[in-house]
């Protein structure tokens, strides 16, 4: 016979040692998915604040362009409506001369 079936106690105490085993890795299991979980939760807000400051970036610079082509709008619609006195200027001296 064993030594361990001969003590009444070893086999529950071998027994104990291995479901404390068990329990010890299902813990660094848990510990290891935990510290992985916050790295990616890490990753993903630093992802989303660079987005954020991207996002910020792309709205400024698009109402900066706004303010451009609002300007050139006005800017064109002014020269239109010059050409449009000169035009009608000429068409009236044109029919002036006939």
């Amino acid at each position: 016979m064993s030594s361990l079936a001969s003590m009444p106690g070893a086999v529950s105490s071998a027994m104990h040692t291995d479901d404390f085993q068990a329990l010890e890795q299902r813990v660094l299991r848990a510990v290891e998915l935990i510290r992985q979980e916050r790295e990616a939760r890490a990753a993903a807000e630093a992802e989303v604040a660079d987005l954020r400051r991207q996002l910020e970036l792309q709205t400024e610079s698009a109402e900066g362009r706004t303010a451009e082509l609002e300007s050139e709008l006005a800017q064109y619609r002014q020269e239109r409506e010059t050409v449009r006195t000169r035009v009608e200027k000429l068409l009236g001296q044109l029919d002036a001369l006939a």
